[in-house]
Order: structure tokens, then C-alpha cells, then sequence
């Protein structure tokens, strides 16, 4: 599987039943897919999950000024097939599909996938990147889920697995909070900051002190930065900060934050809201957060954790320096989940909810950004756009 790793990075993670002596990721980019285009051969790190399953992951890159990028993972002389991962430029329209919250839903989110492969038929060509807003499986210490909750609906049904990046976002059901060795942390350890493959042998990686997920990457002339909205921390926070006041982020004609609990919620299960503390769970993401978004600039908040679709365009209420006064929220928790149907809360603010199970295309150009929210009949449920 391919993940967007920081600007002009790739992460290549992929798995053996047995251990596989000393594979080789080659990787290669060029405007023509040339046969004499220069390569680059890297040695993953290995980690043995289980007697079955043995992982390797390795990050390459930088990868600028080119369409295309290409790799591979040989073993001997055993070469896989040629992946191609493709990256318009500011000029033209990269397509995103958006989803959150598969989690214990395989059946229904293949349903979702399915959904989405027919519109990107119409359109005529997949998308570029995934962003996925967390909680792609339902128990992180299940290995099996891994295999049946996500990667094998991913292949099977939308061929995503190898050819299109995933922007991934922490939820809280998909990552272990542990900082030891022993985390089972088994494919969704990415780690900011780190970029080459030899930084995931250091000693904090391996022994688990390294626990962070939040990061930030450039999809056209749009700028995301992904918090993990279940580790708060003093780390994340100066992260946030830099990240917003950078030039990076300031100058992107789309500024978008990725956080797996929004905001400001409203359907959840009234019991565990109540009664288990479960309301204050994301307090700090409305508290701390939010107000910085407004601060900043920040154009959209997407967010999954409550499993259906909700959409609020509202006044930002900060500093007048931005093109546009409006930030938008949006909530897309139904990839596959059980659907949520009770209200907890109303923040009145929301402009659009549908509950049931849907996918978001997420179109950036340079001067347009448009967000098209589909059911899985390939309906419309919601649409709006930004102009600069």
C-alpha cells in the first residue's frame, strides 16, 4: 500500500506469510515512463508481526517535476508488477475521494468503493489520492481486520492498493496509543519528520517512543495538515501552530485540516454520551483547535468519527486578511460503520445531514476547489465550491 509521506515522499508498506530474505523497492519517475529513466534501489525495514506475517516498509522520494512516479518490489528475481502513482500539477484538477469510518463494515463499505469506482469510470480516469479520515478497522489488536476491513476492499473493488496514495488520518479505533515496542501499530506508523527508510530502524521508531501521527502534504494547490485527534499533545500543538503560520500553508490557495473527531458533534450514541464521558472525548479539537483554524484561515475542517454526513459552511469571525470569510465543517463517517441516528447535541449549524453511507469526491484545481458528497447509488447529497 502507497501513503502520501510529507511533500514529495511515498510510503511503501506490504506484507510476506514468510520472510522474504532481502527484497529491494525500486522506484523511478519520468514524464514518459522511459526504460532509461534513472532508478533508485532502497532495502525496507522488516518488522515480524506474527510466524505469518512479516512486514516491510520503505520511503523514497524527494519525487519533484514529474507527472508519474513508478516502483516495484523485487525479491531475488521475483519483481512484482510495475505501480504507477500519478501527481498532476498546480494546473490541473486532482481528484481526491474522501471516506471515514469503514471500520466494522466490510460488506458496506465495499458497497461504498463500488459506488465510487463508477463515478471515477464516468469521469474517466481514478483519483489521484484517498484521504481517509480514520477508524479503517474496528480493533486494532484483530491482524485479520487489517486484511478484511481494508486492504482487501481496496484491491478488490477500486484497485487502490498500489496506484493511488493514501492520506491517512488517525482515528480512534486504528492506532495503538502505546509507546513500546510491542504496539500494534502493525501498518499505519508513519512517522513526520522521517525521510528516508533508514530513520524507521533508529531506536525511538523501533522501540516505540516515536508515537506520532499528525503530518501535513501539498495535493495540488491545496495544503492539508492531518491531526491525531486522539493524542493530544504539547508536540502537536506547536505543530499545529508552525503549520498554520507557515508560508507552506499560507500561500496554498486551499488551506485544509484533516481531524478524525470533529468539532462539533451531533449524533452519537446517547448512553455512551452521556454516561461514559464519550461527549468530552474531542473537547480539545473545539477548544484548542478550532479557535486556530478560524485564526488562520483555514478553509475546510473534515472530520469522520460520527458515522454519517454532515456539511456547515459558517463566518470564520477572524482577522479580515483572507480571501474568503467562510470555513466549512464537514463530517464524512459513513464508509461503512453502523450509521448514526440519534442526536446528542445541535450546535444549529449544520446546512445539510444525511445519515447513511456515502463518499465525497474532492475536486482541487488551481483557482477551484469543489466537494461533490455522493450516496452509494451515485446520487447527489451535497455540493458546494470555493473560488479564489
Amino acid at each position: 500500500m502507497a501513503f502520501d509521506h510529507g511533500d514529495d515522499h511515498y510510503y511503501i508498506v506490504w506484507e510476506t506469510t514468510c520472510a522474504s530474505g532481502t527484497p529491494i523497492l525500486e522506484w523511478w519517475s519520468d514524464a514518459n515512463n522511459s526504460t532509461g529513466a534513472s532508478r533508485h534501489a532502497i532495502a525496507p525495514q522488516y518488522r515480524k508481526i506474527d510466524r505469518n506475517h512479516h512486514r516491510y516498509s520503505a520511503i523514497f522520494g524527494p519525487v519533484i517535476g514529474y507527472p508519474r512516479v513508478h516502483y516495484r518490489v523485487s525479491n531475488h528475481s521475483f519483481p512484482t508488477e510495475q505501480y504507477t502513482i500519478n501527481r498532476p500539477n498546480r494546473n490541473e484538477t486532482t481528484q481526491v475521494l474522501v471516506i471515514s469510518d469503514n471500520q466494522n463494515g466490510p460488506s458496506n463499505f465495499r458497497a461504498v468503493l463500488a459506488g465510487a469506482k463508477k463515478t471515477f469510470i464516468k469521469r474517466g480516469r481514478p483519483p489521484n489520492a484517498i484521504l481517509h479520515v480514520g477508524d479503517a478497522i474496528q480493533s486494532v489488536g484483530k491482524l485479520s481486520e487489517w486484511q478484511t476491513h481494508l486492504f482487501s476492499p481496496m484491491e478488490d473493488v477500486g484497485g487502490y492498493q498500489h496506484n493511488t496514495s493514501l492520506v491517512y488520518v488517525p482515528g480512534n479505533h486504528d492506532h495503538d496509543k502505546k509507546r513500546n515496542a510491542n504496539n500494534m501499530n502493525y501498518y499505519m506508523d508513519m512517522y513526520h519528520g522521517i525521510y528516508n527508510t533508514d530513520g524507521l530502524g533508529s531506536e525511538k521508531v523501533v522501540n516505540g517512543d516515536y508515537h506520532q501521527f499528525y503530518h501535513s502534504v501539498s495535493l495540488g494547490s491545496a495544503r492539508i495538515i492531518a491531526l491525531d485527534a486522539e493524542c493530544p499533545s504539547k508536540e502537536q500543538s506547536e505543530f499545529l501552530v508552525n503549520e498554520l503560520q507557515s508560508e507552506s500553508f499560507q500561500n496554498a490557495r486551499f488551506r485544509i485540516v484533516a481531524v478524525h473527531i470533529p468539532p462539533f458533534i451531533e449524533f452519537w450514541d446517547p448512553y455512551a454520551w452521556e454516561h461514559k464521558n464519550e461527549k468530552h472525548w474531542g473537547e480539545h479539537v473545539r477548544l484548542e483547535y478550532d479557535p486556530l483554524f478560524r485564526k488562520y484561515g483555514v478553509d475546510l475542517v473534515v472530520s469522520g468519527h460520527q458515522h454519517n454526513y454532515q456539511r456547515s459552511t459558517i463566518r470564520r469571525n477572524g482577522p479580515p486578511a483572507y480571501d474568503d470569510a467562510n470555513i466549512t465543517y464537514a463530517i464524512v463517517g459513513g464508509a461503512g460503520g453502523a450509521i448514526d441516528h440519534d442526536r446528542v447535541e445541535d450546535w444549529n449549524m449544520y446546512n445539510v445531514t444525511y445519515t447513511d453511507f456515502h463518499y465525497v469526491l474532492l475536486d482541487i484545481s488551481d483557482k477551484e476547489l469543489q466537494w461533490s458528497a455522493f450516496d452509494i447509488s451515485g446520487a447527489s447529497i451535497d455540493h458546494f465550491k470555493i473560488q479564489r
